[in-house]
């Protein structure tokens, strides 16, 4: 029977945070389908929260040698994807995205003309394995005649280019990023038919961030309510449902939660997929702490404390040269036992970006209770 622990319980052993059985980026990210991605530093401690003793270089060189890739695909945002599943992702979903930029690409005066045209620029400047950052590509673009007057057109340039599966990620050349040719960087990737693609992707969300809703898969994903009906219609034999209060929930049959014997707690990113995977976020956040995080209000762009399943704080860094300083703020006062999960939490942080940690609790935003 599922009821909210049961279902929060799932969903940490399922997303592979209470059970972190990956191996590397390319099979966390392969478990997941699709992981946001556009605070690339955040996206890698997501990672590496899922990859038992991970570190932050091995993700980086996981990405620079295009094991992982990262590109425009849903909602719009980037997110890391593997090459095997980048195109029949975009078959799937890049038309939504672009129906989203469609009015600004009217406002900016960008219509199907220009986008084939800037693609074409940009495909011959990358030809032959050249990886060229943005300005690098605009700079092209210019010299080519076409306009380029704000950094929001260059934007929308290049994630058109990413919608067309022309482009993707490149490796980093220092702290820049780079665009690569999709055709170069991911060759000969599998292509699948729309129905295929369709049930394929809904077996797999469901199979990695259950128990989830319908509404849940149409916000991940972008998806229309239809699609996503539709993909599990067809994926429905190998998933079963449960309902909490009336709402039915699917996901993955021979997954029994982890029995959880002492307090457990993780420092989660910005945008960890624990929240983001989900438009109803009431089974682990108390809204009223809202008030709490920051001036946005919004528990997805904040990096979470999150205790027995519950978001119970948030937290910020400080890096310096060898060593990070970990300041938490905590809603709730607790004992001994919760305080030393979030300290060990803490020293996983670290052991990631291979520093030492120095952990400061707060129980309020102005008082400090502890500092490790």
């Amino acid at each position: 029977m599922l009821d909210r622990t049961a279902l929060v319980q799932q969903r940490l052993d399922h997303q592979g945070i209470s059970r972190p059985l990956f191996s590397d980026a390319l099979a966390a990210v392969d478990w997941l389908v699709a992981v946001q991605a556009q605070d690339y530093g955040a996206a890698k401690w997501a990672l590496a929260l899922r990859i038992p003793e991970a570190t932050e270089q091995e993700i980086d060189r996981a990405f620079d040698a295009g094991t992982i890739l990262r590109t425009h695909v849903m909602r719009p945002t980037w997110h890391f994807v593997t090459p095997a599943d980048i195109r029949w992702l975009l078959a799937l979903t890049a038309h939504r995205v672009m129906a989203l930029n469609s009015s600004l690409c009217r406002k900016l005066l960008l219509d199907h003309a220009t986008f084939l045209r800037s693609n074409d620029i940009i495909t011959r400047a990358l030809e032959g394995g050249n990886y060229l950052t943005r300005p690098e590509l605009v700079a092209h673009l210019k010299q080519a005649g076409i306009r380029v007057e704000e950094d929001l057109q260059s934007t929308l340039f290049m994630m058109q280019a990413e919608l067309d599966g022309i482009i993707c990620s490149g490796p980093r050349r220092g702290k820049q990023f780079t665009y690569a040719l999709l055709d170069e960087r991911a060759p000969q990737t599998k292509r699948l038919d729309r129905d295929e693609a369709l049930a394929h992707f809904t077996r797999r969300y469901f199979t990695s961030h259950g128990p989830a809703t319908v509404q849940d898969f149409a916000w991940w994903s972008g998806l229309t309510i239809t699609d996503v009906k539709a993909g599990l219609a067809m994926a429905a034999s190998d998933l079963v449902s449960d309902s909490i209060d009336g709402q039915t929930y699917w996901f993955a049959p021979s997954q029994p939660a982890t029995l959880r014997q002492a307090q457990i707690a993780y420092l989660l990113p910005n945008y960890d997929e624990y929240v983001v995977g989900y438009t109803d976020r009431s089974a682990i956040f108390d809204l009223a702490h809202t008030d709490r995080l920051d001036t946005r209000g919004n528990v997805l762009f904040t990096n979470t404390i999150v205790l027995n399943g519950q978001i119970i704080g948030t937290w910020k860094r400080t890096l310096k040269k060898e060593t990070v300083i970990v300041e938490l703020n905590l809603f709730l006062s607790l004992n001994d036992e919760q305080m030393q999960a979030i300290l060990q939490a803490s020293q996983r942080y670290g052991e990631f970006l291979e520093k030492k940690v120095q952990t400061l609790f707060a129980i309020t935003s102005t008082a400090t209770s502890a500092i490790y």
